[in-house]
């Protein structure tokens, strides 16, 4: 089956000069799935539900960032971008980034 109804959008929170990024991913059912900083994938029954669950952990969604939420955090959009990876396995060590030391 094609599972070309798939969405996916990026979420991160800060831990000091550390992002963490997760990734959600809605399916065609309607269901949605996170895969986690740790390599977890964990299944929710709506998009809404695995949003909250994020929100919860106090992530936000990358692309409703603007620059100047970027700067509060300490970093700008232009020197920050989700990690990209078509192998589970590979994107899991750049689930984690360490920021440089602002001057």
């Amino acid at each position: 089956m094609n599972d070309s109804m798939q969405h996916d959008s990026w979420w991160l929170a800060m831990l000091g000069r550390t992002l963490v990024w997760a990734r959600l991913r809605e399916r065609e059912a309607g269901t949605a799935e996170v895969f986690d900083s740790d390599g977890n994938t964990l299944a929710y029954d709506s998009l809404d539900t695995a949003r909250a669950a994020l929100m919860d952990a106090e992530f936000v969604e990358f692309s409703g960032l603007d620059e100047d939420d970027a700067q509060e955090h300490g970093f700008s959009l232009h020197d920050v971008n989700p990690p990209q990876s078509s192998d589970d396995a590979v994107l899991r060590g750049l689930m984690v980034q360490r920021l440089g030391a602002r001057g």
